[in-house]
């Protein structure tokens, strides 16, 4: 099988942060979230976590969805299950 190394490399940069990887494990425990509530957990401002999420949304790991004035976030599910596959590859 070939990978895609770019793309790996843009998802592990994507968790090599903190902030990040606290985001990825909140929405493991939720189905969706509000970018709202993922605010209340940091002490960060809404800027700071707009730029968090669009390095997760960039990488593929998290899906955004605009719901009127609110944006809302999920694990992409498919992108996850492809980064275990390939952590799991004997290549």
């Amino acid at each position: 099988m070939k990978y895609d190394y770019a793309e790996y490399v843009q998802m592990f940069k994507a968790l090599a942060d903190e902030t990040r990887l606290k985001i990825i494990n909140m929405l493991t425990e939720s189905e969706e979230l509000c970018a709202c509530k993922i605010l209340e957990n940091f002490n960060i401002t809404q800027p700071t976590l707009s730029y968090h999420m669009k390095i997760l949304t960039d990488s593929g790991l998290v899906l955004g969805n605009k719901d009127g004035s609110w944006m809302k976030y999920t694990l992409n599910s498919e992108r996850i299950t492809e980064l275990r596959s390939f952590l799991n590859s004997k290549n």
